[in-house]
């Protein structure tokens, strides 16, 4: 390894100015998680009793797994965690979010859009006093307004190709639709067996609106009016754009977490953080001397090394992860502990220095690769089957482990190579 010391400086350079480049602006290019960032932390559960027949819980949840990670992604959320939990349950996290309630609206939608046409030849004053026609039944629109409609949905939203907001002539948003080639002939079908009749557009059961068919629509195009702000204009585009949920979601846990308590967990993660890198410092310097200090100088790069494969990643911190970090301070030492210890054990035989110092290394080359080696896989499997902090735990003490196991045993005996290539040294400071 000597001969190659000074390629392995050059190398160890260039990894640190990528570590620079990856975290500079500090505080910028590592994304923070939920609990750091504040946010909201959603636990959704399907209701199994609306399962269609022939469906499984499973298949449902996996369904609506991705129609929820479609719309999330629509309302621009960065960063967020949707995994399964059990058979039943989806758990959702949000951080960063300013409008929580707009994001629990456009989650727990099921967004079942149909068609469906009012019975005009009913009478809803006995409807609504239980004398319903064979076939029919009562909804309501947004104001409380009762429709008699047919229950059989001529059309759902299974067809919606598109979705947009536009806005009206008088400057009212409302929701321009577009169906699919099976859709649109569908459509135009309806519209033309129907003209004079009034077709209800219906969303989760609450009729959005009812307008009548004046003419057969040939292009599968469709709107959906009312006094919608511009906000809720574009929900009802992301639900309907992203589709719509296989089953009922019930929210059986909704959490805000507001920004000031993430940034109280920042600051103590850092003091102690702070405090036990200056406690491991002190300590290897006065214990092991001149050697201690190359090791602190180790400890450094391995923390720099993991900021910048994290930034680099664009893996999401966590508090959790913060206790990896600190535990990582802790571990890195570890393995010049023991290469230490063996160096002096060689020393006190009566070895040279140079020689104390390459046989050290290679005794305790495979004690070190065992016990970290051992730690790595335990963190893969925390990564692969834990969800949200836990993974974060995993991320920084597996990559904490991979650069610990990179200072101990290449930069550190760099260094040593270094000092030992020039003038012979008689005694080692360790």
């Amino acid at each position: 390894m000597e001969r190659y010391s000074k390629w392995l400086v050059l190398f160890i350079m260039a990894l640190v100015g990528l570590a620079i480049w990856a975290i500079y602006p500090p505080g910028k290019k590592i994304n923070l998680g939920l609990d750091l960032k504040g946010g909201m932390h959603l636990v959704l559960e399907a209701d199994t009793s609306k399962l269609p027949p022939g469906e499984s819980a499973r298949d449902a949840v996996d369904m609506a797994l991705e129609v929820i990670r479609n719309r999330i992604d629509q309302f621009g959320v960065r960063e967020p965690t949707i995994a399964r939990q059990g058979e039943r349950r989806i758990v959702v996290d949000l951080p960063g979010i300013e409008k929580p309630q707009r994001a629990v609206d456009i989650i727990g939608k099921t967004a079942l859009l149909e068609f469906k046409l009012v019975d005009e030849k009913g009478d809803i004053d006995e409807a609504l006093e239980g004398k319903i026609p064979p076939g029919d039944e009562i909804l309501y629109d947004s104001e409380g307004k009762p429709y008699l409609l047919k229950k059989e949905a001529l059309l759902t939203g299974r067809n919606l190709k598109d979705a947009r907001v536009e806005i009206g002539q008088w400057g009212q948003p409302y929701v321009s639709m577009e169906l699919d080639s099976e859709g649109a002939e569908k459509f135009a079908q309806i519209t033309g067996r129907h003209i004079g009749e009034r077709l209800a557009i219906i969303l989760d059961d609450v009729v959005k609106s009812a307008p009548v068919i004046k003419t057969r629509i040939p292009n599968g195009k469709a709107v959906i009016e009312g006094n919608f702000t511009m906000d809720e204009a574009n929900e009802l585009r992301i639900v309907l754009k992203s589709g719509a949920l296989p089953v009922p979601f019930n929210i059986i846990q909704n959490t805000y977490i507001g920004p000031s308590l993430g940034k109280d967990s920042i600051q103590k993660g850092l003091w102690a953080g702070i405090g036990g890198l200056i406690v491991v410092v002190l300590f290897m310097g006065i214990y092991y001397k001149k050697a201690g200090l190359i090791a602190d100088l180790a400890l450094l790069l391995n923390l720099l090394f993991l900021l910048g494969a994290m930034a680099g990643l664009k893996a999401t911190l966590t508090l959790p992860g913060i206790a990896g970090i600190i535990l990582t301070i802790g571990m890195s030492v570890d393995a010049n502990v023991i290469i230490f210890e063996r160096i002096k054990e060689e020393l006190a035989g009566g070895r040279a220095p140079r020689s104390s110092v390459d046989v050290g290394y290679k005794n305790a080359l495979r004690t070190i690769l065992d016990a970290n080696i051992t730690t790595l896989i335990t963190a893969l499997i925390l990564f692969q089957f834990g969800t949200g902090p836990v993974k974060g735990f995993a991320t920084t003490l597996s990559i904490g482990i991979l650069a610990s196991l990179f200072t101990a045993i290449v930069v550190t005996k760099t260094i040593f190579n270094l000092i030992l290539s020039g003038r012979p040294v008689k005694k080692l400071s360790i």
